[in-house]
């Protein structure tokens, strides 16, 4: 694979570019590159490092927004490329980040690894309601319901999805996979979640253990 174009890609979410983003997404695909490829060790590359300025104090929220929109429009270039006869896991999730917590980025690049790998993704945005997130599930015939929290204060509002869940008599219903910087594989079986996953690249590995 080209490292120039991995290079070209990670530096166009650094720098904010859409556009360019888009086109180098787009280069990638006429070479012949694998999409999947192209944004893990290209395009995620480059959202990690804006993420990693914004909590070092380097970049500041518009660049941190910007750098998200070019991730996004680039990872749907790559999406829609992907034949639709290989997208056959008929596997749909929900994905959020829980009440209380803004923060986006990692969250973002679950949704395009998921959305690479054929899966039915709906993401909700950042700092939803446990009772909505339930409500999405039910709704759209969810299989799999994902939270990230980065927060330790934010991080309790796992728990009560499940408790909820519970109560609502639907926790059967949905496998469950947790993940943020807090969050361990301890507190998943403290909280009785089906999977907790470092990353996004095994949240991907670990959806699709749970559903065969």
């Amino acid at each position: 694979m080209s490292n120039e174009i991995l290079e070209q890609a990670a530096q166009s979410i650094l720098d904010g570019q859409v556009d360019q983003a888009v086109e180098i997404a787009k280069k990638a695909l006429a070479e012949g590159l694998n999409p999947l490829e192209v944004i893990e060790k290209g395009f995620a590359v480059g959202i990690n490092k804006a993420g990693d300025l914004f909590d070092r104090g380097k970049y500041f929220l518009p660049e941190l927004m910007t750098a998200s929109d070019a991730m996004k429009a680039a990872t749907a270039v790559l999406n829609d490329a992907i034949p639709a006869e290989s997208k056959s896991q008929n596997i749909k999730c929900i994905i959020a980040t829980v009440e209380g917590d803004i923060h986006d980025i990692g969250k973002g690049i679950v949704v395009s690894l998921f959305r690479v790998h054929g899966m039915d993704v709906i993401d909700l945005g950042n700092d939803i309601p446990t009772s909505k997130i339930i409500d999405a599930a039910i709704e759209n015939n969810a299989d799999v319901i994902g939270v990230s929290a980065l927060l330790n204060t934010t991080m309790k509002q796992m728990k009560k999805l499940h408790d909820e869940m519970s109560s609502r008599g639907v926790r059967d219903q949905f496998k469950t996979v947790i993940g943020g910087a807090p969050v361990t594989q301890r507190y998943a079986d403290k909280i009785g979640a089906n999977a907790y996953a470092e990353n996004a690249n095994d949240g991907v590995k670990k959806v699709f253990e749970m559903m065969g």
